[in-house]
């Protein structure tokens, strides 16, 4: 019954990174190759500047938590904490997300996405191609390594909490000026995709583990992400349309209120997206990082007790 459980969940983590990257590449054509998908993005650079004075210097502080030296901190603290829990294997996929995830959304940004210029006035606003976020990418690939190797008790709250900022910071990467929506969107999927890969890996180990039984399943959590993510999708989605109202208008000829619409899509569907991609992830977690056997501590301590010496009568 277990080997059957495995290869379904296996088979459920191979789908879901296929279905991960066939998002990606969605987002990449319709909002890059297409002249409506830029439209919808740069609407939401406009509309950032938007009272942009008023939280430049909260947006700076989310911003620049973000560096070098504090991703290779958190990754080495993941990596510590799964070794200190002898679950080496997870050390090594815990790591190979943070490092492939980032990795793949540099390589993608400086090397392989180029943005096409269909000369519509206010498209070409901000950098020539943002796509994708490296600060969504490091702090949404930190929380779920982090999910991964934490205690079962602690996931659960380390999604919430992790989904929150990852979110935030994404937001504060559009009311900079800094990235489009898609390019969040992008980074998440990326994550998703390496997260899901990682968990594959680790799904099929287990052939070779002792495992007892999975650790908690995090319904309720999973199922308020889910909600939470959902509804604000839907929100997004009703924002989109306040903008796009069926032409094709530049940018920098919507009016304030449509500016808004874009910019309240933009932030909702990438908070949306995030918890979404949370919550799949913690769905999983107590299959892809199982309780495993430990001996009793009364035979343990049989085992290394020094064996006493019959006295001769």
């Amino acid at each position: 019954m277990m080997r059957l459980v495995r290869g379904l969940v296996a088979g459920w983590l191979l789908l879901l990174a296929f279905a991960q990257v066939v998002g990606l590449a969605l987002v990449w054509w319709i909002f890059i190759r297409t002249p409506r998908g830029q439209v919808l993005d740069a609407s939401v650079l406009r509309a950032s500047t938007i009272g942009r004075s008023q939280v430049e210097d909260l947006v700076n502080l989310i911003l620049n938590a973000v560096t070098v030296v504090s991703l290779v901190v958190a990754t080495v603290a993941i990596g510590f904490v799964a070794v200190a829990r002898r679950r080496y294997r997870l050390a090594v996929v815990a790591t190979l997300l943070v490092v492939g995830a980032n990795v793949t959304s540099q390589v993608l940004k400086r090397f392989l996405i180029e943005r096409p210029d269909f000369d519509i006035a206010g498209t070409n606003i901000g950098a020539p191609n943002s796509m994708p976020s490296g600060h969504v990418t490091v702090a949404a690939a930190i929380t779920v390594a982090a999910v991964l190797v934490l205690p079962s008790r602690l996931s659960g709250p380390t999604a919430v909490v992790g989904a929150a900022y990852t979110a935030l910071t994404g937001i504060a990467t559009l009311s900079a000026g800094w990235h489009r929506p898609s390019d969040a969107l992008a980074s998440l999927l990326i994550v998703g995709s390496w997260a899901a890969g990682g968990g594959y890996l680790l799904v099929v180990a287990q052939r070779n583990q002792p495992v007892s039984e999975p650790a908690d399943s995090h319904h309720r959590t999973v199922a308020i992400l889910a909600l939470v993510g959902g509804s604000l999708l839907a929100v997004a989605v009703l924002a989109t349309g306040l903008t796009d109202q069926g032409e094709l208008t530049p940018p920098v000829d919507l009016d304030t209120s449509r500016l808004l619409g874009a910019y309240v899509a933009g932030a909702t569907g990438v908070t949306g997206a995030t918890f979404l991609v949370m919550a799949v992830v913690l769905s999983t977690v107590h299959r892809v990082v199982p309780k495993l056997d430990q001996p009793r501590l009364i035979d343990t301590i049989a085992e290394h007790a020094p064996l006493q010496v019959k006295s001769s009568t």
